[in-house]
């Protein structure tokens, strides 16, 4: 007779955990605290000397082969003097512990704390900083094979694919959904125009916005590799040119300091990695489907459903990315 009704999601009990990593990493004095509900869990683990991050992913969302993946590439960035929040063994040498949870097996790892915190609007000094750590972690993703990872970023699985799976949640606004399948196709056009064959490609982490990397100063330290996948690199400086754009629609930027700012990462990106003017020119493309990429994923994961069921938030989305095409899009 079944006693356990069967469940989606469940939230592993600091208490609990504290004395797991406490036990598992030798650690003494531990303490555990619940920090934020995302694509896993993330926790805050204190210790008599140090701090660090405990990461509880979803049951459904990432298998042991792709978080072994992440603490893989991890490690040879830290490794390379890339400043990121990196994996760290137990005490028999595993990067990856799992739990036998309600909804099933949970895996989780312990990562180095990233000091300082989140700055919405990077001043000079950090923007080339940030600059160079993104091309020193591209120097190394464009390098390394992780036969874990999957996921691939590509017009496919970025655009159609999710406009596809998204359909059914603009019943409210079929306008502004043949609007955005029409701007999917006249970027397939677009982009069957340039020749991207020698465009770098290599393991991307497509989420560069602001709440993923911290500034101790002006050093920065970049974390959250949840969607970690391969394809062309120029889709990371897409996303924090995102970022750019969405604060210069809500007025929190002016246009120059956007394209000052975007410029200062470029340039300091370029001390260590070159990029092409031409794959800095398709970034206003590639911007549509890191939009549509996020909207399907908004729809498998409960936490993130007001993002996409609620029409008044899809409506104020749509708006922008027009916005964004109006504004970045030249003639072709």
């Amino acid at each position: 007779m079944q006693t356990l009704f069967p469940v989606v999601y469940s939230t592993l009990s600091p208490e609990a955990l504290a004395a797991f990593v406490g036990q598992q990493y030798a650690f003494s004095e531990v303490s555990c605290r619940f920090l934020v509900r995302g694509v896993g869990d993330t926790y805050i683990i204190e210790s008599k000397n140090s701090r660090f991050i405990f990461r509880v992913y979803r049951f459904l969302h990432r298998g042991y082969s792709v978080i072994e993946a992440e603490t893989t590439l991890l490690k040879a960035l830290h490794d390379a003097g890339v400043s990121v929040s990196y994996s760290i063994a137990d005490k028999n040498g595993s990067l990856i512990q799992s739990f036998e949870a309600a909804e099933g097996t949970r895996f989780g790892a312990l990562f180095s704390f990233a000091d300082g915190k989140v700055v919405p609007a990077p001043s000079d000094a950090q923007l080339r900083n940030l600059g160079h750590e993104i091309a020193k972690f591209h120097n190394v993703s464009s390098a390394i094979k992780l036969d874990g990872i999957t996921r691939t970023f590509d017009l496919k699985t970025t655009l159609f694919n999710p406009l596809e799976k998204t359909r059914d949640y603009f019943s409210n606004d079929p306008e502004g959904y043949e609007w955005l399948n029409n701007t999917a196709h006249k970027i397939d056009t677009a982009l069957s125009k340039t020749d991207t064959s020698s465009f770098s490609k290599g393991y991307c982490h497509f989420d560069f916005l602001p709440k993923n990397f911290h500034f101790d100063g002006d050093k920065v330290t970049l974390f959250d590799f949840d969607f970690l996948g391969y394809g062309l690199l120029v889709n990371d400086l897409m996303t924090f040119w995102t970022h750019l754009q969405m604060d210069l629609y809500f007025n929190r930027i002016t246009k120059e300091r956007a394209e000052e700012s975007f410029r200062i990462l470029i340039e300091a990106y370029r001390e260590i990695r070159p990029v092409s003017e031409e794959e800095l020119n398709i970034i206003p493309y590639l911007a549509l489907g890191f939009w549509t990429f996020y909207m399907e994923f908004h729809s498998t994961h409960d936490q993130f459903y007001q993002f996409i069921t609620e029409p008044a938030v899809l409506k104020m989305r749509i708006g922008f990315i027009r916005q964004l095409v109006e504004r970045n899009w030249p003639v072709r």
